[in-house]
């Protein structure tokens, strides 16, 4: 187990996504129309103002006044507070609130991708992330075959691999817009 991840500019966060399983998924959720590196500070403020990152606590709390005090915790702070309380509802009621247990109660890979699509706001794209991360950063065998061939955030052991990772992930993006370009402007 890593003691930290290199997916912040803050080393306090950089522990907890490490450390704290729920603070992991909590990052994943959160990770959509911002930087990564504010998805994943995002679990960190969130356990600041609520007190706790405790799925049990954290189910029985309105999360969207947490999420949208200065700063806000993401740029659409009611969608993502309404997302992150059915992630810490669904790990409190299947889980019994120990996050973990999402991949280390899986017994097969296809178990492990169920467990990982059922939860809220994780398609597929989340999922294989999450696997690379499980598989490259916290050894999780099960997650291997999830793991895809273009780089993800499970490639990240470093601020230098961040950086590459998102001027990659940027370039592929201006990548894709220019081709879109080309074909709206062929002939037809």
């Amino acid at each position: 187990m890593p003691d930290r991840l290199y997916f912040t500019d803050s080393d306090v966060s950089n522990r907890l996504i490490a450390e704290d399983p729920l603070a992991l998924l909590i990052g994943f959720a959160l990770d959509q129309q911002v930087t990564v590196q504010k998805a994943f500070d995002g679990p960190r403020v969130l356990r600041e103002r609520a007190g706790t990152l405790d799925a049990v606590a954290l189910a029985a709390t309105d999360l969207e006044p947490l999420f949208r005090e200065r700063p806000a915790i993401h740029r659409f702070p009611g969608a993502m507070a309404t997302r992150v309380h059915a992630l810490v509802t669904h790990i409190a009621e299947r889980y019994d609130g120990d996050a973990a247990r999402v991949w280390t109660g899986a017994t097969s890979t296809a178990e492990l991708k169920a467990n990982l699509e059922a939860l809220p706001g994780f398609g597929e794209m989340k999922v294989r992330s999450l696997g690379a991360v499980l598989a490259r950063r916290f050894g999780v065998a099960l997650a291997e075959p999830l793991v895809p061939s273009h780089p993800t955030l499970g490639d990240v052991d470093s601020h230098a691999a961040l950086a590459e990772y998102q001027a990659g992930k940027r370039a592929h993006k201006a990548s894709l817009r220019a081709a879109a370009a080309a074909a709206a402007a062929a002939p037809r």
